[in-house]
């Protein structure tokens, strides 16, 4: 891949000129002498809108997209918390996670605006999805931020996998994990008809333990997503309004355009008369010379037969 400054750059650009910036790049790369890195840029999608604009908060609103960040990561600690049997506060985490998310959500209709883009529900409510999931991701398994190609969209029961960091040391696979970590007590001693009979009970319980607790699992889920999107209305309310406001200043940003045009063609007219006018003068100018020249030479002629007579 070409150099991490000049990657960030090309993500950095406005939509319309990725493409263009990345077969540049990719083109620079290879009369470099860098095949490999210029196919591998060359192979870079361009951004959907949505992943674009979420790349743009995370270059220009840095602050507060790390806010989200840090507010996703403390919402999956107390998520992994209250699975353990501990006392975190998970309802406070959601709530300053849906916060986070919907400030963030607001500013994306500014980064829109400015790029010239109408920031419409459906567009709204994509952008906030791919922030969510991308927060809800570990460190490691959602790549570098700023560089999205495409939303990010998993289910509720993903995300809530998700949410919740992974322990220990090695594991199966090379994606991230979806297993809900959980720390064993150490067994203790038992004879050995205890610990066959204890093996028999727990064989027999275990299915329905596992059905209840993936039931309480997904009931938390449930309200979370249900409190997250609670706390989430009234940026969608005022991203709604902000659209409207767009509208209209789009329409009176037309107006004044065709005004502007109006008044553009009067002034080069203007100018063109301007010029008319300043030759008709010059023209004068040189004929009133002309004229006061030969009255001289009249007048001098006349002197001298005046003169002789």
């Amino acid at each position: 891949m070409a150099p991490p400054a000049e990657i960030d750059a090309l993500f950095q650009r406005p939509l319309s000129e990725f493409t263009a910036a990345r077969n540049a790049l990719a083109a620079s790369l290879k009369a470099a002498g860098r095949a490999a890195q210029a196919a591998a840029v060359k192979a870079l999608p361009k951004p959907t809108l949505s992943a674009w604009t979420v790349n743009q908060l995370c270059w220009k609103h840095r602050v507060a997209f790390r806010r989200l960040m840090a507010a996703a990561t403390r919402l999956r600690n107390a998520h992994a918390a209250k699975l353990a049997g501990g006392r975190g506060d998970l309802r406070a985490a959601t709530t300053a996670h849906a916060a986070a998310l919907g400030r963030l959500t607001t500013r994306a209709a500014r980064v829109l605006r400015d790029a010239g883009h109408i920031a419409t529900p459906s567009l709204t409510h994509r952008i906030a999805a791919t922030l969510e999931a991308h927060a809800s991701l570990e460190r490691h398994a959602r790549g570098p931020d700023g560089h999205l190609t495409r939303d990010v969209d998993p289910t509720e029961f993903e995300a809530l996998a998700l949410l919740v960091p992974r322990q220990g040391g090695s594991h199966r696979g090379t994606g991230p994990s979806r297993v809900i970590p959980f720390r064993q007590r150490p067994e203790p001693r038992h004879s050995k008809r205890e610990r066959t009979v204890r093996t028999q009970r727990e064989g027999e319980a275990t299915p329905s333990a596992r059905r209840k607790a993936a039931e309480r699992t997904l009931r938390d889920a449930k309200h979370m997503v249900r409190d997250a999107r609670k706390a989430a209305a009234p940026a969608d309310a005022a991203l709604r309004a902000s659209a409207g406001h767009v509208k209209v200043a789009e329409k009176a940003k037309a107006a004044l355009e065709q005004q502007l045009e109006k008044v553009a063609a009067e002034a080069d007219a203007a100018r063109q008369d301007a010029r008319r006018i300043a030759v008709a003068a010059e023209e004068a100018a040189q004929a009133i010379t002309d004229a006061e020249r030969a009255q001289a030479e009249a007048q001098r002629e006349l002197d001298a037969l005046a003169a002789r007579g």
